[in-house]
């Protein structure tokens, strides 16, 4: 499944590419990007864990940078 979510208040490019490479190593992970300048990020991962995959990278982003908030 390959879904798009809006990241609110991401400020910084350096803390995108850090989220980048965190959720890809997330198990499920098929194919990640977060996007700095539109302020989206595209995950691709396993159907039947998909929800709890975002769950878990919507954590992973809140640890990077505590301002920013992944809308599920």
């Amino acid at each position: 499944m390959k879904k798009t979510f809006k990241l609110l208040d991401l400020d910084c490019a350096h803390c995108a590419q850090k989220m980048e490479d965190g959720i890809r190593k997330l198990d499920g992970v098929q194919k990640v990007t977060v996007n700095f300048l539109s302020q989206k990020l595209t995950l691709e991962a396993d159907d039947d864990r998909f929800d709890e995959i975002a769950a878990q990278a919507a954590k992973l982003c809140k640890k990077i940078e505590p301002d920013c908030q992944l809308v599920l």
